[in-house]
């Protein structure tokens, strides 16, 4: 399938638009998850992400317009609850479908996005069933945080279901650890919840997912309003140094779901990332940081 070029003016007013969602951390798992090519522009805000959607539509091996209605999907796709927020999401998926039909292009529900008047062809020739691919994971590693990466797009259609279907929420650690616990199990054979670190400090705490054959535990937490974000960071290096005790731990993600936006800087816990050790053991840390 030949790729799409996308235009510099589309992308400059779809970045514009997506660039409120969220900091660099949270629109680069957006990105990474809906097959951004490559690895993340070093631009500044304003800018990055116009010119990553523009990079999708250069790659003869990438859909570009799957990956432009993935990154797209949530933003059109959902109503904001507050009414006071409607008019300017109404403007800015006005503004979308604007910049498409000045390109040839209409957003359809469920993250399409196609050429106008040729929904029909593409159907028959199978082009839209055909979702793109991401390439193959090297490693478990990978694939943990492909998964990881895009819990955001997996809560989405559990959240805004068909019509007369129950929706779930996602509001506090047990319904994300829940649904990672679902996305793991048909990828990693032995996934433990709720294991016991040894004790720390005179106190031993329960691990959220022990990997034992990848030495991997992941550690979620539900950021529950502003004071319990301005302590999250300081939960996580208590939770490090518990790990780090640990026998078979030698790798710790930190999955951070922050649905109401309540952590004002959540790339500076970026800064937990990479090796800390304790004694003489060293134990290596990432953090992801979910919006809703």
């Amino acid at each position: 399938m030949e790729n799409t070029r996308l235009s510099r003016s589309l992308c400059k007013v779809v970045g514009d638009v997506i660039q409120h969602a969220g900091g660099h951390q949270t629109l680069d798992s957006l990105f990474i998850s809906s097959g951004a090519p490559g690895d993340p522009p070093a631009l500044a805000h304003h800018s990055k992400w116009k010119e990553w959607l523009f990079r999708a539509g250069q790659e003869p091996t990438i859909d570009s317009l799957q990956v432009l209605g993935n990154v797209l999907e949530e933003y059109m796709d959902t109503r904001p609850a507050d009414a006071s927020s409607y008019p300017q999401w109404n403007e800015n998926r006005l503004r979308i479908e604007a910049a498409l039909a000045d390109d040839g292009l209409r957003y359809f529900r469920l993250g399409r996005v196609l050429p106008v008047g040729q929904a029909a062809e593409r159907e028959r020739n199978g082009q839209i069933a055909a979702r793109l691919v991401p390439a193959k994971p090297h490693n478990v590693d990978e694939v943990i945080q492909v998964v990881i990466q895009g819990l955001r797009r997996a809560m989405h259609p559990l959240t805004y279901r068909r019509k007369g279907a129950e929706q779930l929420r996602f509001s506090n650690e047990y319904d994300v650890q829940d649904l990672l616990h679902a996305l793991l199990r048909p990828w990693v054979q032995d996934v433990r919840p709720e294991e016991y670190t040894p004790s720390y400090a005179g106190k031993s705490t329960r691990m959220d997912f022990l990997l034992p054959a990848h030495e991997l535990v992941i550690e979620t937490k539900c950021v529950r309003d502003r004071q319990h974000a301005k302590n999250v960071g300081d939960e996580l290096l208590l939770d490090i140094a518990h790990y780090a005790a640990h026998p078979v731990c030698n790798k710790l993600w930190c999955v951070i779901y922050d649905p109401e936006h309540f952590l004002t800087n959540p790339d500076g816990l970026k800064d937990l990332d990479g090796e800390h050790k304790k004694d003489d053991r060293g134990i290596l840390v990432r953090t992801f940081v979910i919006h809703r």
